[in-house]
């Protein structure tokens, strides 16, 4: 997996049904295409979720071969995006189920937003990563995912809360909440107070009050 990929891309609509249209056609090519084009995504939010790259790797292949087996049934009203987080949500339940989350202290991928890549040398993104990770992993399962999806996936309010069947109140709440926590959880970390300013846990106030901006 390679853990530079570029998150900050999306796939438009259209090239995204031309894609899904002609793999349902038998083209391994396109599915080939659809699968890169969300690979770096779908695996950064289940490693963000897990804190365990293999855990990661093997959910997100399996969320690729469940949506390729069902493609026939996507609904071309609705984002793919969307569906495919909604199955690789449920893979990730079902998982955390079985075992409890550990954080594996290898480096995590996908945390562009989180830091300020012209500020900091290599290790220091390194140990940044490794403090969010812990800090991520110490919030409720519901405080961990829309964290992830509104910083670091750039989803709206409005999506996530389409996307965990809750209110966008709720979800407001949970965000500030979590932010809050996370915060204070970094804080209490030994010689994080050194470096809290080199991850952004900053918050566009105009995107979170009026439920949009993000990815549709």
């Amino acid at each position: 997996m390679n853990e530079e990929a570029d998150q900050g891309q999306i796939m438009d609509r259209g090239t995204e049904r031309d894609l899904i249209e002609r793999a349902l056609a038998g083209d391994r090519a396109a599915a080939g295409d659809l699968i890169r084009g969300h690979q770096a995504s779908v695996y950064a939010y289940l490693l963000r979720m897990s804190g365990r790259p293999y855990l990661a790797e093997d959910l997100a292949q399996e969320a690729f071969v469940r949506v390729l087996s069902n493609l026939h049934r996507f609904d071309f009203r609705y984002r793919f995006s969307t569906w495919l987080f909604t199955i690789a949500r449920r893979l990730y339940l079902n998982a955390a189920q079985k075992c409890r989350p550990v954080y594996d202290s290898e480096i995590v991928s996908g945390a562009g937003v989180w830091y300020d890549g012209d500020q900091c040398e290599a290790e220091a993104r390194r140990v940044c990563r490794d403090v969010l990770q812990d800090g991520l992993m110490g919030l409720s399962e519901v405080q961990r995912e829309i964290i992830v999806l509104f910083h670091q996936l750039d989803w709206s309010i409005a999506l996530i809360a389409q996307h965990l069947d809750m209110p966008e109140g709720t979800v407001k709440s949970h965000l500030h909440r979590g932010r809050r926590k996370l915060r204070r959880l970094l804080m209490e970390q030994p010689g994080a107070a050194d470096r809290l300013d080199l991850v952004s846990l900053g918050v566009d106030n105009e995107r979170v009050s009026r439920g949009g901006g993000g990815r549709p």
